[in-house]
């Protein structure tokens, strides 16, 4: 592989930024960002990148083609951690093997995010659609989860039918998923006008956004490397090669569909992706005896770093190159 591509990718400003995040939190500066500043941050880029796919899914419309990837994203949302349950459980216990193996099912919408700034960097062309499969793949994995650690016998909050209400609302109807959501819906229903004439604030902010945002995460992902000694080294190799196996399995599939490159790539990193704030805060509600200091590092700390620094460069230079053999 070409240096050069993941080179390219650190130096870009939103990944410095991510790593100034990190450096201020090792040096101990007190630089920091405000909670509710980074929700406002976390918010407008769902708002952006909710109406952006929307306008896009609007203009390119739902076809067949386009339902195969998503209807494969929830498939593989809820098949994958039973699969990783499987391996967890050996080293494990039943509720955090569970919550592993849902962090891993489900998605990152940052993840995400990043990945479509770098396609639009590179000036490969990505699919509405895909902001739907982002949304549909980050709850099948939070139940599947749970419905693991219950079958295994996992201790619980002592409330069954609650809880599972409890999961289902958390999943389903919580702020951010809900805005992701709805903003996909009001960009297919405004079309192309209604991007417009959201376009000034929806798309030239953007990625100064991100970088204030990626700024916050790098401080929280360094504060969260101290608890990855918990982790043993087990699961911190499972934190590396698990996006691997994953982003495999979606450039396969992405291959076997036909999708385009720019899309390929976001399957990819979406298989690849890991969840640290849906997952999280469904599990709080849910599965309680889940030790949050085991799978929150895992995926903030070690996962997702790799992910936007190595692995979104790495799973496009495979796809180019699967893509031109065909």
């Amino acid at each position: 592989m070409d240096a050069s591509v993941i080179l390219s990718n650190l130096l870009t400003p939103a990944i410095l930024f991510f790593a100034l995040g990190m450096v201020a939190t090792f040096v101990r500066s007190d630089l920091e960002i405000p909670q509710p500043v980074s929700r406002a941050l976390s918010l407008y880029l769902l708002f952006a990148i909710g109406m952006h796919g929307g306008a896009e899914l609007a203009a390119a419309g739902l076809s067949v083609a386009a339902l195969a990837p998503l209807a494969f994203g929830a498939v593989a949302s809820a098949v994958l951690p039973l699969l990783s349950f499987a391996a967890l459980r050996r080293k494990l216990a039943s509720a955090d093997a569970a919550a592993v193996a849902a962090t891993y099912g489900s998605v990152s919408v940052v993840t995400f995010i990043t990945a479509c700034s770098f396609l639009e960097d590179r000036g490969t062309a990505w699919s509405g659609h895909m902001v739907a499969a982002m949304a549909l793949m980050e709850s099948p994995a939070i139940l599947v989860g749970v419905l693991l650690a219950r079958r295994a016998g996992a201790a619980d909050d002592g409330r069954p039918a609650s809880s599972i209400r409890a999961v289902l609302h958390e999943s389903f109807l919580n702020g951010p998923v809900l805005l992701l959501v709805g903003s996909l819906a009001i960009g297919v229903l405004a079309g192309e006008k209604g991007w417009k004439s959201v376009e000034p604030f929806a798309h030239a902010p953007f990625k100064g956004v991100l970088c204030l945002f990626l700024l916050d995460m790098g401080l929280v992902a360094a504060r969260r490397i101290g608890s990855l000694r918990e982790s043993g080294v087990f699961l911190t190799a499972y934190a590396v090669v698990a996006p691997l196996v994953h982003a495999g399995i979606g450039i396969a599939a992405a291959r076997a569909l036909g999708m385009a490159p720019g899309d390929a790539l976001l399957l990819a990193v979406l298989l690849a992706s890991a969840s640290y704030i849906a997952v999280p805060a469904a599990l709080r509600i849910a599965l309680p005896a889940a030790n949050p200091s085991v799978y929150v590092p895992m995926a903030l700390a070690l996962t997702f770093p790799f992910n936007i620094t190595f692995g979104i460069p790495l799973y496009s230079y495979v796809i180019e190159r699967v893509w031109m053999l065909a």
